[in-house]
Parts: structure tokens; C-alpha cells; sequence
């Protein structure tokens, strides 16, 4: 393994089980929305084997086991036991027998080749630096006929709060000001085209959809911040700073009467021949 990748998994796992606290918000509803809309588009059979990938609490390994219904499986996978723990509530509470949270590395599964009848990553192939390794990854566990799905963010992502986020960072913190996000590498089509295609995936059907997160007030965005990946952020200031970046951002989105963020999004689906 090498160190960026090391890097990269706890970076997420430690921000991921930090955000659980937000997580589910409801200013944090585009999770399930997303998550549902990836499911819905995949139309799993009755009986059917997914792998969710990068499952979070379980907004799209939920649906699938919907839709796979008891006599299907869904094995759901993320790095971040407290969403997990959540995810299991999630299922327990809805009776959802058939789908198994566990704690565990997309990069390093160990399933067979073609295993699963469909495989799905909603906002997670960027957190690895090689995004086309791990899509062959992904790939290879597809059997003949069967499905991949991996949805992930558009241009925009938060605007407008989002600009005023990294300007008060800059400000306040420039050694962690980044205007480069690791899913800004695949916000186009003809990106997530290019990353299929050299993952080893000819054909993929990919899909841009704008869409929106309403806002009841400024402080849902900073909830959206404590729920995302943008908590790492905020633990690193310490609690005086992001108080102040808090205040400042509330302030400048109700000048602006700032009532919704972008969360615009790009699904890709390929069937293996």
C-alpha cells in the first residue's frame, strides 16, 4: 500500500466517523436522494447480489436491499464504523434482513471475480488516488451481464456557500485552504467517460443531473459542513476558529438570502457483456 493511499483512508475513516454526528441530518437529505436515485436506475432483480462500496448509513445499500428483497444480499462496506452503526439502526428499524454493514476496504475486498450482480459507489471513488485501479477493482467483481454504478459530484458542489467557505478559510487558515477537492477530478461527463475507459470499461452510460439541497436558514450549511467531508476542516481549526468561520459564513449567506446550495451530480452505469 502506498502512502498517499494510507493517507487518504484515514483521512476519510477519521473525518466520516467524526461527521456521524451530522451525517443524516435533515439538511444532509441528498444523501438518501442520490443514493435512492442510483438504486432506482440499476433495477435489481428480486434475489440479486450488490456490493455497496463507500455505503455511508446505507442511503443506497437500503434501497437495493428494497429492492433484492429477502431472497438477495447486500453486503455494504465503509471504513467509518460510526456510520455503520447507523447504517445496521437504519436496517434493523425497516426489518431489511438481507443486507450485512461491515467494516472494510474498497481496495482490498478479497471477493472473487464476478461475484455480485451489481456493484455501487455513491461519492466515494475519489477518495483513492488511483480512481482508475480502483474502478477495475470494482469492475472485476461484476459478473457477465451484471452491473456498475458509481455516482458522483458535479461541477459547483455547495455554491454559492461553498465559495464563501474557502475564502474564510483562506483567511483564517490559509495551511488548510485547498481549492482543489478530490472529486473535482471527474466533475464532467467526458471525465467520468475518460475515468471508465481507463479503469478498463468501454461502454458507460453517464448521466449529469443538476439538482439542489433547499436551506431552511444559514445554519443548515454549516450542518452540511459538519456532515461531510468538509469536517475535517472544521476539526482542524480548533473550536474559536471555526466558531468565527461559522459566524462569518452565517452572516454573509443571510446578506445574500443564500435559500439553496448546488448538488449537482453525474451517474455512470456499464453492464458487463
Amino acid at each position: 500500500m502506498t502512502d498517499a493511499l494510507q493517507a487518504a483512508k484515514l483521512k476519510a475513516e477519521k473525518t466520516y466517523n467524526t461527521a456521524a454526528d451530522c451525517f443524516d441530518a435533515r439538511p444532509l437529505a441528498f444523501w438518501e436522494r442520490y443514493g435512492r436515485s442510483t438504486i432506482e436506475r440499476l433495477k435489481l432483480a428480486h434475489g440479486a447480489a450488490v456490493l455497496d462500496v463507500c455505503c455511508g448509513t446505507g442511503a443506497s445499500a437500503l434501497p437495493a436491499a428494497q429492492a433484492v428483497g429477502p431472497d438477495g444480499r447486500v453486503i455494504a462496506v465503509d471504513l467509518a464504523e460510526e456510520l455503520l452503526k447507523l447504517g445496521r439502526a437504519k436496517a434493523a428499524a425497516a426489518r431489511l434482513h438481507s443486507v450485512e454493514f461491515r467494516r472494510g476496504d474498497m481496495t482490498a475486498l478479497g471477493f472473487p471475480d464476478g461475484f455480485f450482480d451489481a456493484v455501487v459507489c455513491v461519492f466515494g471513488i475519489f477518495f483513492v488516488p488511483d480512481m482508475e485501479a480502483q474502478v477495475a477493482e470494482l469492475w472485476r467483481m461484476v459478473r457477465p451481464g451484471g452491473r456498475l454504478a458509481i455516482t458522483t459530484w458535479g461541477p459547483g458542489i455547495f455554491a454559492p456557500a461553498y465559495e464563501l467557505w474557502l475564502d474564510a478559510v483562506r483567511r483564517v487558515r490559509p495551511d488548510l485552504y485547498s481549492a482543489f477537492n478530490p472529486w473535482d477530478r471527474i466533475t464532467t461527463p467526458q471525465a467520468v467517460r475518460k475515468l471508465f475507459a481507463d479503469g478498463g470499461v468501454a461502454e458507460v452510460e453517464v448521466i449529469p443531473e443538476e439538482g439542489v439541497q433547499p436551506l431552511a436558514g444559514p445554519d443548515d450549511f454549516w450542518t452540511i459542513a459538519l456532515g461531510s467531508g468538509l469536517r475535517w476542516t472544521i476539526e482542524q481549526m480548533g473550536a474559536e476558529v471555526a466558531s468565527n468561520v461559522r459566524q462569518e459564513i452565517m452572516s454573509a449567506l443571510a446578506a445574500r438570502r443564500v435559500d439553496r446550495v448546488a448538488t449537482n451530480v453525474i451517474y455512470a452505469l456499464a453492464r458487463r457483456p
